[in-house]
């Protein structure tokens, strides 16, 4: 039979068979008279033992051993395979968990989950100055913290949430989006004042708690400073760094 013929039987492709001789588990015949490559019934039972052997995983480079050795005494390798199988699957649970996590909390598939909610709470528009800024630290600071620190991100945020009025976030956030370049001293203290007297209790509160550890603070602290220069204007940049001072 013909090449063609040999792949419509075996289910395959004959760029897949052309491969398998290439990788050397189904040997190549010689070409007859005619130029073309006749195989045989032997080749058909090969072609569909290494599609089963395929089938459950095992990499074409292990194949010749087990297609031309003993086919009993493969546990070793089989436990391997169900070895890798358990973990892929815990791996595809975690991934379907996370994507319920993230339906339930309304968030983007990029951005933290845990903090989706407050996000939105916080007036986070991504359209706008501070929440385009805020998304994006979230998703940096979400990773630099872990799991563990995002947790603590988010009971903090829900500190915030209960304890500050959303009108007063999102007056603050109007404010702050409306700040120009040329902004001058004045209207920025009056933004900062008003907003740092309602956050203040909340951190007086969470003074006393354990806070989000960083693994590298320096580093951290370098890239979201370096974050928020580059994606706000001067105005803007000034006001944040005025409130990060206050209510440090």
């Amino acid at each position: 039979m013909k090449s063609h013929e040999l792949a419509s039987l075996a289910d395959v492709t004959v760029r897949a068979l052309r491969h398998y001789h290439q990788v050397g588990v189904l040997p190549e015949p010689e070409r007859g008279s005619n130029g073309y490559r006749d195989y045989t019934v032997l080749d058909l039972v090969r072609l569909l033992r290494i599609k089963r052997l395929a089938a459950l995983g095992i990499p074409l480079e292990k194949m010749p051993a087990m297609l031309d050795g003993e086919p009993h005494g493969q546990d070793e390798l089989l436990d391997r395979l169900e070895h890798d199988l358990e973990v892929e699957i815990e791996r595809l649970r975690a991934q379907q968990s996370l994507i319920r996590v993230i339906r339930a909390n309304e968030a983007a598939p990029d951005f933290p989950p845990e903090l989706a909610r407050f996000f939105a709470l916080f007036g986070g528009e991504s359209t706008t100055a501070s929440g385009r800024v805020d998304r994006e630290q979230a998703i940096l600071l979400a990773h630099l913290v872990g799991d563990a620190g995002t947790r603590q991100l988010a009971a903090m945020y829900e500190s915030i949430a209960q304890n500050i009025s959303r009108a007063d976030i999102l007056t603050f956030v109007r404010g702050f989006d409306a700040l120009s370049e040329t902004a001058d001293d004045a209207e920025i203290d009056d933004l900062v004042d008003r907003f740092a007297r309602s956050l203040a209790p909340v951190f007086a509160q969470l003074a006393g708690t354990a806070g989000t550890e960083l693994p590298n603070e320096q580093q951290a602290v370098a890239l979201l400073g370096e974050h928020q220069r580059s994606s706000l204007n001067s105005g803007q940049n000034r006001a944040a760094e005025r409130l990060i001072a206050r209510l440090s």
